[in-house]
């Protein structure tokens, strides 16, 4: 017997499983016929629509945009207004404060308190208290709801994104994009269903690891695919020259019967991922140029975000996004690295918000003005605070409290929900926890967290882990 043939041999586990699943057919076959009839969208391509269909409740979002500031944005130079702090400026920080809590590289010096390092001014109707930073932000401040109360469980960059991302400190759990393109799949025709892009610009450049948008032990069609902000938006996206169309789509057809034969032989789900990418990345090669091209966006649209587009900024990539989400593209993230500031807090907090402030408030403006505003959830904020103790100029990492921004989607807007004690380090009042934020996230698009779950090595595990509660106050 040859090594192609022992391959191709069922193992025990296989043999078992497809006997087990053979006895039963005959008579589940009524009851799935009537089951998919009741659940499935019209079309019947419940691959597309995900797993959680019909919804469990009815869904307020449709598609999440996340613009996340990687670094750990400080909240005390961005929504969090502290007069307090301002007059501790200084001092030695209260040890009732600080005594046992987790620091990171200040463990062990003198705490000393730094003042916030902007004004704030009232903004909207609402009266929202924003920084001076941001005065593009302060615009849309009657649209926007303001958490001050956030609370993680990592002080350091690369596991406190691994926790925001996917509710546990372990590398290799599944993304919140990934859980949500599991549960609902994705409404775009001929684009990834979660799209990552990355700008850069502002303070320390923090590296951000493709894991944090990985799909871990869930199938992996649901890994986020990361388009670059210059250039070719996809590797290989043009055919090589003297390959037509035709030809490209002869090869594929014919890999695609060659996969399909392997998976009635080994039952492997990983091929039939591998059938729907082939198939996604020759849809790609017509939609991806379509998709950059932002020849066809008025210039008052570009100017009202800051960008001709395809040059890397944040800016070009939150056009892109507007435009991906207009596409069907369930969730979006936009890491902008550049909000750490263990030094010179306050000027490389208005460099920084100069790369974001205005963009992320045309995304917001652009999505209203097109009707998209309420079913699309706009995430604003990073994986921590950072300290109200100096490091120097700057601000160490922090963790017992810090702020994050959300629009449209079922969020109730021109109000702050949440706070933190008067020197801005713990969260007093109303605390959200990143498995809140989840918990939330999910209900917003008409998931129950506590149900969208998968087995994984014999136990049922979901994105908020065995915690998380949905945030009522802040739903419209």
């Amino acid at each position: 017997m040859t090594y192609h043939d022992l391959l191709l041999k069922q193992t025990r586990r296989q043999f078992f499983g497809q006997t087990a699943r053979g006895i039963g057919s005959l008579a589940l076959a009524g009851l799935m016929k009537e089951a998919s009839a009741a659940t499935s969208p019209p079309g019947g391509d419940a691959s597309r629509y995900g797993l959680v269909s019909p919804r469990h409740h009815l869904p307020k979002a449709k598609r999440v945009i996340h613009l996340y500031m990687a670094g750990g944005p400080s909240h005390l130079e961005t929504f969090d207004h502290k007069p307090k702090l301002a007059e501790f400026d200084g001092e030695v920080m209260p040890a009732s404060i600080t005594e046992g809590q987790p620091i990171a590289q200040l463990q062990g010096k003198e705490l000393r308190c730094l003042g916030p390092q902007h004004a704030f001014v009232r903004c909207g109707k609402s009266q929202q208290e924003i920084s001076t930073i941001f005065p593009h932000i302060g615009t849309i401040a009657d649209d926007i709801c303001i958490v001050r109360s956030m609370m993680t469980e990592q002080i350091n960059h690369d596991p406190a994104h691994t926790f925001m991302n996917t509710g546990s400190s372990i590398s290799g759990r599944p993304s919140m994009g990934s859980w949500v393109t599991y549960g609902l799949g994705s409404e775009a025709d001929n684009l990834p269903g979660f799209v990552v892009l990355t700008s850069v610009g502002g303070g320390q450049s923090q590296p951000i690891a493709a894991r944090q948008w990985h799909s871990g032990f869930l199938p992996s069609k649901h890994q986020g695919v990361q388009f670059h902000s210059q250039g070719d938006p996809v590797l290989y996206l043009s055919n090589p020259a003297g390959v037509s169309p035709k030809r490209q789509r002869d090869v594929v057809d014919t890999i695609q019967a060659l996969n399909r034969h392997q998976d009635g032989i080994t039952d492997d789900p990983e091929i039939q991922t591998r059938i729907s990418q082939y198939e996604m990345a020759f849809k790609m090669q017509t939609s991806v140029p379509e998709l950059v091209d932002f020849s066809d966006e008025p210039q008052h649209i570009k100017e009202m975000y800051g960008t001709e587009g395809a040059d890397g900024s944040f800016a070009a990539n939150c056009l892109l996004a507007r435009r991906m989400a207009e596409r069907g593209v369930r969730f979006i993230q936009l890491y902008h690295r550049g909000w750490d500031h263990h030094g010179g807090v306050k000027g490389g907090t208005v460099t920084t918000a100069k790369l974001v402030d205005q963009a992320s408030a045309a995304l917001v403006k652009d999505l209203a003005q097109r009707g998209m505003l309420e079913d699309t959830l706009v995430i604003w904020g990073g994986e921590f605070g950072r300290t109200p103790m100096a490091q120097g100029s700057g601000r160490d990492h922090h963790i017992k409290g810090f702020s994050m921004w959300m629009a449209g989607g079922g969020i109730q807007g021109g109000i702050t929900h949440g706070a933190t004690d008067e020197f801005g380090y713990n969260a007093v009042e109303d605390v959200v926890h990143v498995h809140d934020f989840h918990a939330t996230l999910l209900h917003l698009l008409g998931v129950d967290h506590l149900k969208l779950t998968y087995r994984f090595q014999g136990r049922d595990y979901r994105l908020t882990d065995v915690f998380g509660n949905v945030v009522h106050p802040i739903l419209a």
